[in-house]
């Protein structure tokens, strides 16, 4: 398994803490990685998240992460 996915499967595992706080942080760290397969973990953050303010910063991280790729194509 590469570096990028470990550190991505890391913060995939912090985004099931209890601690909002936690979450957005999860959420951050995933946006700034800025690969390709964070997308679909951001949108699932989304759609399922119980706090607004993380499905908010996963909505944002997701158009960050989106648009950047986008650049580089």
């Amino acid at each position: 398994m590469s570096a990028v996915k470990r550190v991505i499967e890391y913060h995939v595992n912090r985004l099931k803490d209890k601690r909002p706080e936690a979450r957005l942080q999860a959420v951050k760290e995933l946006e700034l990685i800025g690969d390709r397969g964070v997308l679909d973990i951001l949108r699932n953050v989304y759609e399922t998240d119980e706090d607004g303010d993380v499905r908010k910063a996963a909505q944002i991280a997701g158009r960050t992460v989106f648009l950047r790729l986008k650049e580089t194509e």
